[in-house]
């Protein structure tokens, strides 16, 4: 068996495995960075970073070189189940998430990190000796065609972070699973559209990223996101109906079939644009729920923390967020008593903070269960700059979804609904 030490291992290089190591790497850590794929590799997502994610890129040091690349719309356009919409302005990017992890990873290289990439996380490796604390974890080639050509990849380490994503399998693995079914489902499709046509924003009515709501996506909304070099971002996703119900109830075939049949812009963008690979399709994790957050020696962040929002989907900020906070819990710790603390409670009582503004936006979530009420949002916001700016500041986190939908605020747009008949 081979075996590497370190002092943090961080299982898995997405934004916040990644966020994580570079953190710890720029303190002077030791750190190994482990995936199961070679980057750049594909992941199903949106693409759309927002302010928060905006913000912590800005943190890490990477914010300039990742908007040298980007596409940088001015404006979030909502539309209602009519048709009707609204504008409102927004810092934003979009960036494939193929090209913004390898941006990331190789931040974090260049930090210091070391990277291991094809190995699939196998188990914990646990301590008797102290109560089964985590002192690192085993590993196999990803390629199972070759696993018999090598030992078996043991990483051994005074932290580990746990960061892969909406894997159930891993958060199994790892006995941090507290619920095996995801969150939230969501697939996209990329379309490249003809530069040379010079009608770029003709096609995407502007350039503004495109969320859309009705009945046939509820509990969820589809988006049409423009990126770099013309390639669109086209896609669905879908929430929990009821607290309980698992979201692949849903057949996302059938919703992006159905969302590109009622929606004028995604339907040319796919008739007259040349469609790049195939829609794919992956769970989601959200409302900081799913998994325990900590266990001696080991944390868990990003996604596999569920750091996903309910009601937006916006998973890439929260998942930098969540993995600095674990990297920060983690040096607070080892500056203390000597040999370390354990940094567990300290990273348990940062994502606490978080939990409450979690809650408000999984209340949220009822637009997406009930799209008449953007429908009724839509209306109002048309008419009131007021309501569009603090659609603008919900985006940048400066208020929360129950500033929007307020029993007081939906007892008037119930209202007015009845008005319009």
């Amino acid at each position: 068996m081979d075996e590497v030490r370190c002092d943090v291992l961080v299982i898995g290089a997405g934004p916040a495995g990644s966020a994580c190591a570079m953190t710890l790497a720029a303190r002077g850590c030791a750190v190994v960075m482990v995936d199961q794929h070679t980057f750049p590799r594909d992941k199903v997502c949106g693409d759309a970073l927002i302010p928060d994610a905006i913000q912590a890129l800005r943190r890490l040091g990477v914010l300039e070189q990742v908007l040298a690349e980007a596409w940088k719309p001015q404006q979030v356009r909502c539309i209602a189940p009519s048709g009707r919409s609204v504008d409102f302005g927004a810092t934003l990017a979009v960036l494939p998430r193929r090209r913004l992890d390898l941006l990331l990873v190789e931040a974090a290289i260049n930090r210091g990190a070391r990277f291991l990439s094809g190995l699939r996380f196998v188990q914990p490796v646990e301590a008797a000796a102290v109560g089964g604390r985590v002192v690192g974890a085993d590993f196999q080639p990803s390629d199972q065609r070759n696993a018999h050509l090598h030992p078996v990849e043991r990483v051994r380490a005074r932290h580990t972070v746990l960061a892969t994503g909406a894997s159930t399998a891993s958060l199994l693995a790892a006995g941090m699973a507290t619920r095996r079914e995801a969150s939230a489902m969501a697939a996209r499709l990329y379309v490249q559209w003809d530069s040379r046509r010079n009608d770029h924003d003709t096609a995407s009515q502007g350039g503004a990223l495109q969320v859309i709501w009705n009945k046939g996506l509820s509990p969820g909304y589809g988006w049409i996101f423009p990126g770099p070099r013309g390639v669109y971002n086209l896609g669905v996703g879908t929430f929990q109906s009821q607290p309980n119900a698992d979201p692949k109830a849903r057949n996302l075939r059938e919703m992006f079939t159905g969302f590109v049949a009622g929606n004028a812009v995604a339907h040319r963008l796919l008739q007259e644009g040349s469609v790049l690979g195939r829609l794919k399709g992956a769970p989601l994790r959200s409302t900081l729920g799913g998994a325990r957050w900590w266990r001696p020696g080991m944390l868990v962040c990003g996604e596999a923390a569920g750091s996903t929002y309910d009601f937006t989907g916006e998973g890439i900020g929260k998942a930098l967020e969540t993995g600095m906070l674990a990297a920060e819990a983690i040096v607070a710790g080892m500056s203390r008593q000597g040999a370390g603390e354990d940094p567990g409670p300290a990273y348990a009582a940062s994502l606490e903070g978080l939990q409450t503004r979690f809650e408000l936006y999984q209340r949220g979530n009822l637009i997406n269960r009930s799209p008449w009420i953007a429908e009724v949002l839509v209306g109002l916001a048309r008419a009131s700059p007021r309501l569009r700016t603090r659609m603008g500041l919900l985006l940048e986190e400066k208020i929360t979804p129950d500033a929007l939908l307020s029993a007081m605020g939906l007892l008037r747009m119930m209202c007015a609904r009845n008005l319009q008949g």
